[in-house]
């Protein structure tokens, strides 16, 4: 007995009708902001090399791939995201290519979530990836795209801006293990104070563990600065401080005072970026909807170190929230159902493309008769029936 023949396995799903409509709007809204921004299309395989994944960068468990092997008996993953084949890619067909790149992708990953807690195994995400660059400038081209990108798909949205280097250097001074450092992060992360503060109180009293308590309430606008400063005054995290601040007054001139938002607190991935880091937010979404940052170490485990910045977008997400909107519609109606007579079906598919071609959503009647056809019109709600040959 074939007892999955009829279900998708867990964590995925089919895409009807409005469903997929939506999504080559959303699609197609991104992937103008990407092209109109320099940035050129990418695909890369659905599967890979395990080796490509195991990078002690990645931040991604092997318990969360989807594994299979070759015909060699190696081992393989489906794609867990798209960054990583990217930088393979550019340090190897890309090699030789004028630095900098501009990339884009709109490719599926895949992740083995065995509690989903709302979250699929397969997602479908569009993303930038600029390569071979540093500096402000880089880092406001990546931003920039962002809020554009937002833009184009929501208007209540919001940024919230923060640096990888806040953290990590107030952490190295404390003497802690990778695995405590990871706890207090993810604590951070959370807004977990109670997790947090029992972690912290196990350390000798110091500046670093006073600063790091701070982070998690260290969110809001211009006001974060003197009080972030006063914690990090003279650690190489006044350094980045001073680096965010003249990133946040930049963006601010773009008129973004009610959607930009300094959060000290967005520690993500500290063995993964390097430099600042943001998510953005849509109104009715609960999660994060996109994420990005600096990962300027990434390539040197490629053996091609360069400045990399980039962000991906979660469009199904975005899809699943332009359906819910009431006053957005995916209808796939046709305008008019065109019945031929027999011997006219010819006359009858030239006049459909004729009503086409002059903007009224017409279609081909490919039922026998013209009582299905009116029937057919009724039960679906489209208007016009019109006739070829009777």
């Amino acid at each position: 007995m074939k007892k999955y023949l009829k279900i998708t396995p867990e964590g995925t799903k089919d895409f009807l009708f409005a469903e997929c409509a939506a999504m080559d709007d959303v699609c197609g809204s991104i992937e103008k902001v990407f092209v109109g921004r320099g940035f050129k299309r990418v695909i890369t395989p659905g599967i890979e090399f395990y080796d490509v994944f195991s990078l002690p960068c990645s931040g991604i468990a092997q318990e969360d791939m989807f594994k299979l092997t070759d015909n060699s008996g190696r081992l393989m993953v489906v794609r867990p995201d798209s960054t990583l084949p990217i930088a393979r890619m550019v340090a190897t067909r890309l090699q030789n290519n004028l630095m900098p790149v501009r990339l884009y992708y709109k490719q599926a990953v895949y992740r083995n979530r065995p509690t989903l807690t709302g979250k699929r195994n397969e997602m479908m995400q569009m993303g930038v990836e600029l390569l071979g660059v540093g500096g402000v400038r880089a880092d406001l081209e990546i931003l920039t795209t962002a809020v554009q990108t937002l833009k184009a798909v929501a208007t209540d949205f919001r940024i919230e801006l923060g640096h990888a280097e806040v953290f990590d250097t107030l952490s190295a001074e404390l003497a802690i293990d990778d695995s405590l450092k990871e706890k207090i992060r993810l604590s951070i992360e959370g807004k977990n104070y109670s997790a947090l503060n029992t972690l912290l109180d196990k350390l000798e009293p110091c500046r670093a563990v006073s600063a790091i308590r701070s982070l998690p309430s260290l969110f809001g606008g211009e006001e974060v600065f003197p009080k972030a400063r006063a914690i990090c005054e003279g650690t190489k995290a006044a350094d980045a401080l001073d680096y965010l601040h003249q990133i946040y007054t930049c963006l601010l001139s773009q008129g973004l005072d009610d959607k930009l938002i300094i959060d000290l607190g967005l520690v993500q991935r500290n063995d993964y970026y390097t430099g600042m880091v943001f998510t953005g937010y849509i109104s009715g979404i609960g999660d994060a909807v996109l994420s990005g940052g600096r990962y300027d170490d990434l390539l040197s485990d490629f053996d091609m170190p360069m400045g990399a910045a980039g962000f991906a977008i979660d469009t199904d997400a975005v899809t699943m929230k332009k359906l819910s909107d009431a006053d957005t519609s995916y209808a796939d109606n046709p305008e008019v159902l065109v019945y031929a007579a027999d011997g006219f079906e010819m006359k009858a598919i030239e006049l459909v493309a004729q009503l086409n071609s002059e903007g009224k959503k017409a279609q081909f009647s490919v039922l026998s008769t013209p009582e299905e056809t009116k029937s057919f019109a009724a039960q679906r709600g489209i208007a016009e029936v019109r006739t070829v040959g009777e």
